[in-house]
């Protein structure tokens, strides 16, 4: 099987010697898998990032009175990755969730980091829309649909769970604490010796004031965690979810990251960037009017919240060593709504 020579180096990249054995045992991963799972016709997707991902077949053995019968074969996804916290909460939440506002996890293996999903059809990403309205409403519907209350095994039995993560236990979770994310934005300052680097000073101040409040909220939910336009995709049971993170926190992150995706629709491409940007600008004021309307969410909450994010995304890309002006051009834009 030829893999991306891209995919083999992000691996071993960000796995290092975890990753370099992965790719070694992967052949004997898919046989085992496909034995396990009766799976067929394995063909990697184009865009392989941290985790192989294929298309496949599965062939459902069900007994009968007679012994056994096949069904199908059903088109499905497979995903194995190198076992790690993210995969888990992906699990986990996709679990949770229960094919309600996102895909079904037909299978899967938590301590070998494989997972078998529903194939969406025709799987169209809402990014393809060309109408942003519309792409707001149907997002907002979807985040509805998947948020869920805290299960009780994952809360504290004295209550006392960390501030913005509803008395979550402080011990170790499948799922990921939204405000350990927050809190790496505590070392942007010793990051440049003090000062702000590329975050303009006013924007950083303006998220770390607003942290303690927007954390108080007692709105937590389990969510998706990297709620956008891309991991939002049609189907026959509609609009589904992929992807997700598995996060707890309140509720009001989840606007984020569909706020600063995507800049434009695909049509608008060929426009000069300044021009883009503009019309980003007005589409930003948009999404803000329709989401405080479809979540009965001030507007002051939504803008605080997208702006956290977009520092935060920012802040992620300079530890990771990626160029991204997108973030920080996004949290300057939410810094001027009202």
């Amino acid at each position: 099987m030829q893999l991306p020579e891209s995919f083999l180096s992000t691996i071993r990249v960000v796995f290092k010697e975890e990753g370099e054995k992965f790719l070694s045992d992967l052949p004997s991963l898919i046989d085992e898998v496909s034995q396990s799972w009766n799976l067929t016709d394995i063909q990697p997707v184009s865009n392989l990032s941290f985790n192989f991902v294929a298309y496949a077949k599965r062939v459902s053995v069900r007994p009968t009175s007679a012994g056994c019968s096949t069904a199908g074969p059903e088109d499905v996804i497979l995903k194995m990755g190198i076992p790690n916290r993210e995969l888990t909460g992906e699990m986990q939440a996709l679990r949770l969730f229960n094919g309600e506002g996102a895909c079904q996890l037909l299978e899967h293996d938590e301590g070998r980091g494989f997972l078998l999903l529903e194939r969406l059809k025709p799987g169209k990403m809402l990014a393809e829309l060309e109408d942003d309205d519309e792409c707001t409403r149907i997002a907002a519907d979807v985040m509805q649909k998947i948020w869920r209350d805290i299960p009780a095994e994952y809360l504290a039995q004295d209550g006392q769970g960390a501030a913005g993560d509803g008395g979550l236990s402080s011990k170790s979770s499948k799922f990921i604490k939204l405000s350990d994310w927050f809190n790496g934005l505590k070392r942007i300052r010793p990051h440049f010796n003090g000062g702000t680097g590329p975050f303009p000073r006013k924007i950083l101040e303006r998220v770390e004031a607003s942290l303690p409040e927007l954390f108080a909220d007692t709105d937590v939910k389990l969510m998706h965690g990297d709620f956008h336009h891309y991991n939002i995709l049609s189907s026959e049971r509609g609009w589904l979810v992929i992807d997700p993170k598995g996060v707890i926190g309140p509720a009001g992150y989840e606007v984020g990251p569909l706020m600063i995706n995507p800049w434009y629709s695909l049509s608008d491409r060929s426009r000069p960037a300044l021009s883009l940007i503009e019309g980003f600008k007005v589409k930003a004021e948009r999404r803000v009017g329709i989401l405080s309307e479809k979540l009965k969410w001030s507007r002051e909450k939504i803008i605080k919240w997208s702006l956290a994010y977009a520092v935060l995304s920012a802040w992620w890309n300079i530890e990771d060593d990626i160029e991204d002006e997108h973030s920080l051009r996004c949290a300057e834009i939410f810094s001027e709504l009202k």
